[in-house]
C-alpha cells in the first residue's frame, strides 16, 4: 500500500514539474489577433502576456474607434491564448494523473 502511495506521490511531483515546464514553454507560444480591416494587430503569449501591438496611423485619428478596436482585439486574443493555455496544461495534467477509478477529472 505504501509503495503505491509513494509511486503516486512521485508521479504527482513529476507531473508538477511537467506543468511548470509547460508554463515556461507557453511563454514562447505566440497568439496573433487583428481587426477585420487589419488596422490593429496584437500578439500575446499563450500565458496572456502582451508582446506587441501594431496600430495603423489611420486609427490614431479616431480615439474612440481605436479604443473599441483595442477592446475587441485584446479580448479575442486573450480568449485564444486562454484556450491554448488550458488545452496544453490539461493535457499535461491528465497524462500525469494516477488512474483512480471513479475519479475522471479530465474526460
Amino acid at each position: 500500500m505504501f509503495g503505491d502511495m509513494m509511486g503516486m506521490m512521485g508521479k504527482l511531483k513529476e507531473t508538477q514539474k511537467k506543468v511548470e515546464e509547460t508554463k515556461e514553454r507557453l511563454n514562447t507560444v505566440l497568439v496573433d489577433e487583428e481587426s477585420p480591416d487589419g488596422l490593429l494587430k496584437i500578439t500575446l503569449t499563450a500565458n496572456r502576456e502582451v508582446k506587441k501591438i501594431t496600430i495603423s496611423d489611420q486609427l490614431l485619428e479616431d480615439k474612440e474607434q481605436l479604443e473599441d478596436y483595442l477592446i475587441l482585439a485584446l479580448n479575442n486574443a486573450i480568449a485564444k491564448a486562454t484556450q491554448v493555455n488550458e488545452t496544453e496544461l490539461a493535457a499535461v495534467a491528465k497524462e500525469g494523473m494516477p488512474n483512480i477509478p471513479g475519479l475522471d477529472l479530465f474526460k
